[in-house]
């Protein structure tokens, strides 16, 4: 049987591979507005027709990067808290665990952390497929403070958010429920927590505080530190900063 002419599974592979480091290249270089299979073609030495095999159009590829992103962090963050759990670490010394690991990801991986975090790529819309995984940063730093809250490391807030429950169903369900008074409210606490993350992350990655503080490490525990105190959540600092 004549099989010139067709690919086989390594082929694919091998292709989608090169493809993708060089994307994530030339996302340093020229950011998620300059991507097409065009300019990887250039960059990687594939003609045009092979880049469009594995990726037909920049969205396809951008889908596969954020994807990788969402997975090669909460990767990063998922390891890193289950070393602090076999170490009988506390809920705040697990939290300082995986932000410190989300945070060497940023910085080892400026380009995608820019895709995820910076500012929407133009006529760019991520499909339903990305959720799975860009829910795993959140369900790392949710089940982190779930197990605090049984655990009983979290002290009360001194007031709740007012006003009627501002959740979607999907938040609650995240983290498993709402829970009981005087905790009520502690996701939309945990969603202030991660949100402050990021942007503690977007400023430190693209160099927002390097001419403000003198050790930028150290502030970043000390920042996550006075984040999760609106949880309720002491993180132990003194440790090393990495």
């Amino acid at each position: 049987m004549d099989v010139s002419g067709t690919r086989s599974a390594d082929d694919d592979s091998g292709a989608r591979e090169v493809i993708t480091t060089t994307a994530r290249q030339l996302l340093v270089k020229l950011g998620a507005g300059g991507l097409s299979p065009a300019a990887v073609a250039r960059e990687s030495g594939l003609s045009v027709s092979e880049v469009e095999a594995v990726f037909p159009h920049r969205d396809d590829l951008l889908t596969a990067l954020l994807i990788d992103a969402y997975n090669d962090s909460g990767a990063a963050m998922e390891e890193a808290d289950r070393a602090a759990l076999d170490a009988g670490a506390s809920a705040g010394a697990r939290l300082l665990a995986v932000t410190r690991a989300l945070r060497r990801w940023s910085f080892a991986s400026p380009g995608e952390f820019t895709l995820v975090y910076g500012s929407p790529v133009p006529d760019y819309h991520a499909p339903q497929e990305t959720v799975p995984p860009a829910s795993r940063t959140p369900a790392v730093l949710a089940g982190i403070v779930r197990s605090a809250l049984e655990a009983g490391e979290l002290t009360a807030p001194r007031r709740e958010v007012p006003g009627p429950p501002l959740l979607l169903p999907e938040a609650v369900h995240l983290f498993g429920g709402t829970p009981e008074a005087p905790f009520s409210d502690v996701i939309e606490r945990g969603i202030v927590l991660w949100s402050s993350l990021i942007g503690l992350l977007v400023f430190q990655v693209f160099s927002r505080t390097h001419d403000s503080v003198r050790d930028e490490a150290a502030f970043f525990d000390y920042a996550v530190a006075v984040a999760a105190e609106g949880i309720g959540l002491v993180v132990p600092l003194g440790d090393n900063t990495d």
